[in-house]
């Protein structure tokens, strides 16, 4: 069966924040997307870019497609702006994080939605587990015969994006040690995690009508890969990154993506090789990001080679630098500095929960929101 890849225009930017609801005074989810959204439509019906996603506690900020990471990070600001009085009209406000630190996972209730209780009816214990939420960048891809070299150049610096983004060390009131506990949770979805494709679009298309004809997906969505192409938009999606606090770390994360796809498809027109690493390490390097965060050591290179990611994720900075100038991002990528030095957002909510228990971690994110900027 043909899988369509869709026209986009080479490097476009799209992003897509996932945020929790929240109680201010409770610090507990609270779960009225579907009334907000109700309102929201009836007040600005033409506006389409906040939707629901799989909790009722949760509201998704989707951006436009658009040229410059600048552009997205306005079409944020307007979409919190416009939201405000609808959730403030709850008593609510707005957060993000990869999970929230202490509420039940299992409690939070899900939105109406055949496809949504599909999964949990299918995946049972592990789909009420989903008190999980996630910034998704897309990136524009002119040629559908890039997609896959480009996927497997982001799975090679999938640890740079997961730990920079990394913000879900609690879960169900414990510190579970990890920096990134979200990642191991989404993977126990069906297909989701790391992805097993082919060498070409042809072969992804079999693999996608071999795996319908068995009955393990209906759709490609269902392919719920860290890194997958999108073929409706005509984008490659990098889907390991936890939701941030704040814009500025949005900004950070949707430039250093964009600028690794940008670098990736200038390396093909020029017939230059790819970063690419064996399965085997991959899994590795999440592990190890996911668990250590910025203090991870990464696997570099197909012999093992090995180095500090925070060193490791400096000098992708400064390679990427003159593709970020070309771009119009180049104040964006160098936010990746700053979180460096200030911490990401785990240990963040680390620092926070040794000062003021878990529910200073929430008045953390809150503050965080707010501010629009990480606070120390």
């Amino acid at each position: 069966m043909s899988l369509r890849f869709a026209a986009s225009a080479r490097s476009t930017i799209g992003v897509e924040w996932e945020l929790q609801i929240i109680d201010p005074v409770t610090l507990r989810p609270i779960p009225c997307a579907p009334e907000i959204l109700a309102e929201f439509a009836h007040a600005h019906p033409a506006h389409g870019r906040i939707h629901s996603e799989m909790l009722r506690n949760t509201l998704e900020l989707v951006s436009r497609p658009r040229r410059t990471v600048a552009e997205c990070a306005a079409d944020m600001v307007t979409a919190l702006d416009m939201l405000a009085p609808f959730v403030e009209a709850h008593d609510a406000v707005l957060v993000g994080s990869g999970t929230h630190p202490f509420v039940s996972p299992s409690s939070q209730g899900v939105s109406e939605s055949e496809r949504y209780g599909a999964l949990v009816d299918r995946t049972q214990y592990w789909g009420r587990q989903m008190l999980i939420f996630g910034t998704h960048v897309h990136v524009g891809v002119e040629d559908r015969g890039k997609v896959l070299p480009i996927g497997e150049h982001l799975l090679a610096h999938l640890p740079h994006l997961q730990s920079l983004a990394a913000a879900s060390p609690f879960w169900d009131g414990e510190d579970t040690g990890y920096a990134d506990n979200r990642a191991w949770i989404f993977r126990q979805l069906p297909h989701a995690g790391l992805p097993e494709w082919p060498e070409d679009w042809e072969g992804l298309e079999e693999l996608t009508d071999s795996m319908r004809r068995a009955g393990a997906i209906k759709s490609f969505n269902e392919l719920r890969w860290d890194v997958r192409p999108s073929p409706g938009f005509g984008t490659i999606e990098a889907r390991i990154c936890d939701a941030s606090s704040n814009l500025l770390e949005v900004r950070a994360i949707a430039a250093l993506t964009q600028c690794l796809v940008e670098a990736a498809s200038q390396r093909l027109d020029d017939g230059l090789p790819l970063a690419r690493l064996p399965r085997w390490f991959l899994a590795e390097n999440k592990w190890r990001s996911a668990r250590y965060g910025l203090d991870a050591m990464v696997v570099t290179g197909p012999d093992g080679e090995q180095m500090p990611l925070r060193d490791s994720l400096s000098a992708l900075v400064a390679e990427l630098e003159p593709v970020a100038q070309r771009l119009g991002c180049a104040e964006d990528l160098a936010l990746v500095e700053g979180i460096l030095v200030g911490g990401a957002g785990y240990e963040r909510q680390r620092r926070a929960h040794e000062d003021s228990g878990l529910g200073g971690v929430v008045e953390q994110l809150i503050a965080e929101m707010r501010a629009g900027h990480p606070l120390a």
